[in-house]
């Protein structure tokens, strides 16, 4: 997948929340202020302050005149992956954020998927919005056109495994049989079709499982049914969230999810375990050192949020039930590096490395200017 590009940089914490509500309040009490206490809110940086203006992004409607002059209508928040499984909103305004990526903006749409490279590779079908990883999108046109593969790569492949190759079942075979190398994530490629068709039906298994019923698909539920259920609502705000091994029950307060599995609530990303994680992200405008805009947020807790964790823990669960098949997988013998070379698939030429020119809608640039691209 030659085409990368570094994550967003949002610039200011307060651009992101876990509840689209949240934004709404932080947009009035920010284009609410004036002067001094307008700037101290926003949070200028060297890439964006109150002065800036900037080009709507790709694909969404925001003001482009100075945030000081026209702040403009509120831009309604669009889903993005804030971190590992955690999905949040973000207001798709680029005056207020550092570096907001709109040639991903411009591939953004329902065909879309993106890979970010982790220790473990993550697939979502949101646009990455956080301290993540360098980003590959799956395609580098809008409607699932022109792959973001190697020129050369699907039919070469095709050929040698006896049939029609996409490049999803690529991004699947990634999934399966790539691994973290010292130049990032290394993909063998086999030269045998038994396991390649083996990678391929574990590599799908693990994308539906990460893509949590994104685009259309059914959301992926533990066998034997055990499927998790919220067991008691919380009240209040939680004091925490912790775990009980012996009756696998989650709780968050006085609520209570279960039957959660051990490995579930196990399970890191990044170093830190992702229910731990999420939890933390829906208490920090509690937090002792908020201020600002990233001090508003709901002062009760959201019963959406207690809603969202069966399925979060779903994913959890399967993602370390396959663990071990994934970590015994052997991908057979490789297809020469020579081959690759004579197909022209290797090295992939510099164009594929940059994006696409994508022209299908008009941009509006600063100030209400055309943009041209």
């Amino acid at each position: 997948m030659p085409w990368a590009v570094g994550g967003l940089r949002l610039g200011r914490d307060w651009v992101a929340a876990p509840d689209p509500a949240t934004l709404r309040t932080r947009w009035s009490a920010l284009t609410g202020a004036e002067g001094a206490e307008r700037e101290r809110l926003f949070r200028p940086s060297r890439a964006r302050t109150t002065a800036s203006g900037a080009a709507a992004l790709p694909g969404q409607r925001s003001a482009t005149a100075r945030f000081a002059d026209a702040p403009g209508p509120f831009p309604e928040p669009v889903r993005v992956l804030r971190a590992p499984f955690d999905e949040q909103w973000l207001l798709p305004d680029q005056r207020l954020i550092d570096s907001a990526r709109p040639e991903l903006w411009r591939v953004r749409d329902g065909y879309q998927l993106f890979v970010v490279e982790m220790p473990e590779l993550l697939v979502t079908a949101h646009l990455p919005a956080g301290r993540l990883g360098r980003i590959r999108p799956l395609h580098r046109r809008p409607g699932g056109a022109e792959p973001n593969l190697a020129p050369g790569l699907l039919p070469l492949l095709g050929e040698r495994l006896g049939g029609w190759v996409t490049a999803e079942d690529v991004l699947c075979w990634i999934l399966a049989a790539g691994r973290p190398g010292p130049r990032g994530h290394e993909v063998p490629l086999t030269a045998d079709p038994e396991r390649w068709r083996a990678g391929l039906e574990l590599g799908h298994r693990l994308l539906a499982v990460q893509l949590r019923g994104a685009r259309g698909g059914e959301p992926p539920r533990l066998p034997g049914g055990r499927r998790p259920y919220v067991r008691a609502a919380v009240t209040g705000w939680p004091d925490g969230i912790g775990y009980d091994a012996e009756s696998e029950t989650l709780t968050l307060g006085d609520g209570a999810v279960s039957p959660v599995p051990a490995a579930a609530w196990e399970y890191e990303a990044q170093g830190v375990r992702v229910l731990e994680a999420w939890f933390a992200a829906r208490c920090a405008h509690r937090a002792a050192d908020a201020d600002g805009l990233a001090a508003l947020g709901p002062a009760g807790w959201p019963q959406a949020w207690t809603s969202e964790l069966p399925a979060l823990v779903t994913t959890l669960a399967l993602l370390a039930a396959l663990a071990p098949e994934r970590a015994a997988f052997v991908p057979g013998p490789p297809l020469p590096a020579s081959e690759l070379t004579a197909a022209g698939v290797l090295p992939p030429p510099r164009w594929a490395r940059r994006p696409a020119s994508v022209l299908d809608h008009q941009e509006e640039g600063p100030g209400g200017q055309f943009a041209l691209l």
